[in-house]
């Protein structure tokens, strides 16, 4: 696997556009690319209605979510249209968010299905923090590995096992595994933390502005968190931070630690970019930025990315037919490389001094967070 190498935004699409028809890449690989969902605008909640009313001869219709569904002629161009109410109304696409791992790359299994067997390092005991230290982790979801099994937190959300074949083809979806491998690093640095897991990030690794932001509400209207663990991201035309997701992230007193993203870019990449968002890049095993991993003055963390060893569940050989999440599937532990498995160390790290009695700002400026060699 090649570790090193960041895939471009449009070699992606051109990939991966036949099974999700709904994606438009805008301004492909020039200064203002972005991908987006087709004919999806998202307005704040007062200002659907008259930006509808304004918009009415394109609208097609508003969905139950708030968002506005614009008509065929305009699907491909809701960059175009948002941009022109922005003086008026805070409008924006639907930004489709890609989770980072290297995009080029898939976890190379390395132990199972015999979890005395596996040839890698293991997490330590488990172990109670009193008080608790909440880490919210937003991603594909988290399986019942063995790292986890026994663990409280595990279920008291419910249960969110990973899709790992959606388009039951027999063959792994291309992030399949990716919220367990996560949730692994973070336990390995942060044993005693308590994981509040909620599903956003599609198996293929995809999700947008307006299921993060939902996702946002709903864990912290479900309690405290502490930390919110965000390892998906986007890029915008206007490169500035979709106006619903810098609404959710800046509430309240949790931190947000995410993901800088793996296009070798140094533009912003959101929602790490936010000034009140910790941004992760990737270093390598020289301890410098890994050539994939986004950078640049936004970025104010690095972490071990490349080939890091965590948790993994895989699909079973022989189980077509069988439906989305019912997969069978072994455990066991996996290599993987990408910003997404730098953050889950930060955000242990920031877990541990704020385990020791430190406040959420009084963490943040003790821990040194990497010193970035861009």
């Amino acid at each position: 696997m090649d570790t090193q190498r960041a895939m471009r935004l449009s070699e992606w699409v051109s990939r991966w556009q036949w099974r999700m028809p709904d994606l438009v890449l805008h301004d492909p690989d020039g200064p203002r690319e972005c991908l987006v969902r087709a004919g999806q605008l998202v307005v704040g909640p007062d200002a659907v209605q008259p930006v509808s009313d304004e918009l009415r001869r394109w609208v097609d219709r508003i969905d139950p979510s708030g968002r506005i569904i614009l008509r065929d002629e305009l699907r491909d161009r809701p960059v175009e249209v948002a941009a022109d109410i922005t003086d008026r109304w805070p409008a924006a696409p639907n930004h489709v968010h890609i989770g980072t791992p290297i995009m080029l790359g898939t976890p190379t299994w390395i132990g199972g299905p015999e979890i005395l067997d596996i040839p890698g390092p293991r997490p330590p005991e488990p172990e109670t923090w009193d008080p608790p230290v909440t880490v919210a982790v937003l991603d594909t979801g988290l399986d019942p590995h063995p790292w986890f099994a026994a663990r409280p937190w595990l279920t008291e959300w419910g249960l969110h096992p990973e899709v790992l074949d959606h388009d039951i083809d027999g063959t792994p979806d291309w992030q399949a595994g990716h919220g367990t491998f996560v949730a692994g690093v973070l336990i390995s640095n942060a044993p005693g933390v308590t994981i509040r897991h909620h599903r956003v990030l599609s198996s293929m690794g995809l999700t947008d502005d307006t299921t993060v932001a939902a996702a946002i509400r709903a864990t912290r209207a479900r309690g405290h968190i502490d930390i919110t663990l965000i390892t998906s991201g986007c890029y915008t035309a206007d490169n500035r931070c979709p106006p619903t997701l810098e609404h959710e992230l800046t509430q309240g007193d949790t931190v947000v630690v995410a993901a800088a993203g793996n296009g070798g870019s140094s533009r912003p990449f959101w929602p790490a970019a936010l000034d009140t968002a910790v941004a992760v890049a990737a270093t390598d095993e020289t301890g410098t930025i890994a050539a994939f991993s986004n950078r640049g003055p936004w970025v104010n963390a690095t972490a071990p990315g490349v080939d890091v060893t965590s948790s993994h569940v895989r699909l079973k050989t022989g189980t077509e037919g069988v439906a989305p999440g019912t997969e069978a599937r072994e455990y066991g532990v996996a290599r993987w490389s990408g910003t997404s498995f730098a953050a889950p160390k930060i955000a242990a790290d920031l877990a541990n001094l704020m385990r020791e009695g430190h406040t959420p700002d009084q963490a943040l400026a003790t821990h040194s967070l990497g010193q970035p060699t861009l």
